[in-house]
């Protein structure tokens, strides 16, 4: 995902309002030993990349960011939107470096929920557990995992051990934790 930025020299807040009066989106990169990069981003361009985006795969997203003709990956660290009208009022942006791991969270998606038999019968699926935390390199990013349910009846389960993790993935959870179950339905 690329976005075009352009620095940021004022931080005061009638600047940031301005910005956000424009329809942008004030932001910072920081990482590598670096000094902190107030910018701006086109609000419509990241608007039209959220859109396009797969629902929780906001977090494990690598942009490219172009900024002064010198092009850097990153990945969102932060993100604030505005309480009543849910617009994006700020990134924080983290670089990245081919060399160096990245812990992140992942999101974990339920797949099968259509042919799950605990399901039909009239039990509740219940995902306790919606992102596994992992290091890797930022080229060995998962975009999600996936819990399959399509074999689970009622009061059964999967953990987290049942995901299947790339040997470049190391979790940083106790794989034994229960992330999907399928309760008993209410009874009417």
């Amino acid at each position: 995902m690329k976005l075009t930025l352009t620095k940021r020299t004022s931080a005061t807040k009638s600047a940031i309002k301005t910005i956000r009066r424009e329809g942008n989106i004030p932001a910072v990169i920081y990482g590598l030993g670096q000094a902190v990069e107030k910018i701006t981003i086109k609000g419509e361009e990241f608007r039209a990349i959220l859109r396009n985006l797969p629902q929780g795969q906001l977090a494990t997203t690598v942009f490219e960011l172009h900024l002064g003709g010198k092009a850097s990956k990153a990945i969102i660290k932060d993100i604030q939107y505005n309480v009543a009208s849910y617009d994006v009022e700020h990134i924080d942006f983290v670089l990245l470096s081919n060399d160096k791991n990245v812990t992140i969270n992942v999101p974990i998606q339920v797949v099968g929920i259509a042919e799950c038999p605990g399901i039909k019968l009239g039990g509740t699926l219940r995902q306790v557990i919606r992102t596994l935390k992992v290091t890797c390199l930022p080229k060995d990013i998962p975009s999600e995992f996936q819990v399959d349910i399509r074999d689970l009846n009622i009061t059964q389960s999967k953990r987290l051990s049942d995901i299947a993790i790339s040997e470049k993935v190391r979790p940083l959870a106790l794989m034994s934790e229960v992330a999907v179950v399928i309760a008993k339905g209410k009874v009417a």
